[in-house]
């Protein structure tokens, strides 16, 4: 199972700009492809993403990267077997975080490889990762977002996303009919009431509101048109992606003007989580601010899944260091943020061993690869956060599940709202 070439493109991503395709032979006939995505709203601690610099497409092509695959790459991994391409790629580049040869670059390669090695055994590619992984087949839970915010949609709102989860259904079809429901259950109720039902870069709507709150309640209103009960069918979550509105010690929600100090913040959220029926908050505390973060874990944890994007980047020095600190209890799972499947599965096994749940992502600036849905299934990650409904960005990773699911036939669990941490005390 050697490789025989490696080849890569400059392609582009659901935003229009440039991202790396890298495509993986093994053998004549043996063929993987990948496409990398790019985030907007990026923790400082992620793996570097080479971009060009200079005027073309306003500094961010990605020339560099492709021909860092085209030739450091291509040459150092011509004849090496499958198994061992991610040893090598970490070889080439030890700087730590993927500055000399791009992290775009190497995990283009890192989850092409895989395709390929997935062709050349003749089995799914969810099917190769549970090979890698000993993990029990799982269609994940869909975490999926309805309103967006911040750099997702222009900052009509200061939080990134509000995102609902089905937690009733008993299997991902059921699951996504429901969220379905919800969206355009919504889409109807924004333009009866006036307000846009312009996509964002996720999918989700932009209506541009008065305050947090009044978003709050267009989404309870839309999922209570169709006939759920929110809390009990259909859970809300939370990302606030604190990093980008924290500043000299204060979060700015500028929508309210306010000005809150990291326990103040703790004390908007949790207001919020008591109002609403919300399951889970996502980077409800900047990246950096463990003071914070353990004020909001001690104070919400026991009930809330409170989920480490930026704080932990797919890293297991930074999920190993919030375990010591005690803060959160649930990871955020991107392979760009580390830049090989090695890494993110290692991440996922770290996970396991110290109880915090993983939930598999994409990015905002996503492409038509589906890699992140076998993922989720082949390592046993029992939710997943891919964005709206709308966007074929979105809708590849959603229409894989319903194949998976499908091909499967049962022998794989859904797990429905048992999969957020602490569901019991959650959704009863």
């Amino acid at each position: 199972m050697k490789i025989s070439d490696v080849k890569a493109f400059e392609v582009l991503d659901s935003r229009g700009f440039p991202t790396v395709e890298a495509v993986v032979w093994i053998g004549d006939r043996h063929v993987g492809s990948a496409i990398v995505p790019a985030g907007a709203s990026k923790g400082s601690h992620e793996a570097f993403e080479m971009r060009d610099g200079g005027r073309r497409w306003m500094g961010r092509g990605v020339r560099k990267a492709v021909d860092n695959v085209n030739t450091v790459i291509r040459k150092a991994l011509i004849g090496v077997e499958a198994e061992h391409v991610d040893d090598i790629l970490l070889g080439l580049d030890d700087s730590g975080n993927k500055s000399k040869l791009g992290a775009n670059a190497v995990l283009a390669v890192s989850l092409a490889a895989a395709r390929a090695a997935a062709n050349y055994k003749g089995v799914p590619l969810y099917r190769y990762i549970q090979g890698l992984t000993g993990a029990k087949p799982v269609i994940p839970t869909p975490m999926v977002n309805m309103i967006s915010g911040g750099h997702h949609a222009a900052w009509n709102l200061d939080f990134q996303d509000l995102l609902i989860i089905p937690l009733k259904a008993e299997n991902f079809s059921q699951a996504l009919e429901d969220v379905g429901l919800v969206y355009h259950s919504l889409k109807k109720t924004l333009s009866e009431r006036g307000y846009s039902t312009l996509l964002a870069d996720e999918g989700g709507f932009s209506p541009r509101c008065r305050s947090h709150e009044e978003a709050f309640q267009l989404l309870l209103a839309s999922i209570e048109e169709p006939g759920f009960k929110p809390g009990h069918d259909i859970g809300l979550a939370l990302d606030v992606a604190a990093t980008h509105l924290y500043s000299g010690g204060f979060y700015n929600i500028h929508l309210e003007n306010l000005r809150l100090s990291p326990g103040e913040m703790v004390d908007y959220i949790t207001q919020l989580c008591g109002r609403y029926p919300v399951v889970s908050v996502e980077d409800g505390c900047s990246e950096d601010d463990w003071d914070g973060w353990r004020v909001l874990t001690r104070r919400l944890g026991g009930r809330v899944q409170l989920l480490g994007d930026d704080l932990f980047t797919t890293d297991v020095k930074r999920i190993r260091k919030g375990v010591e600190e005690g803060v959160a209890n649930s990871v955020l799972i991107k392979p760009n943020q580390v830049g090989t499947l090695r890494e993110t599965l290692e991440a996922l096994k770290y996970c396991s061993e110290v109880g915090y749940t993983p939930v598999v992502s994409a990015r905002s600036g996503d492409t038509e690869d589906s890699f992140i849905s076998d993922l989720a299934v082949g390592a046993g990650v029992a939710q997943i956060k891919i964005g709206s409904i709308a966007r074929s960005e979105r809708t590849s990773k959603y229409n894989r599940l319903l194949r998976i699911e499908d091909e499967l036939s049962g022998a794989a669990k859904y797990l429905g709202g048992k999969a957020l941490r602490l569901s019991g005390d959650l959704v009863g």
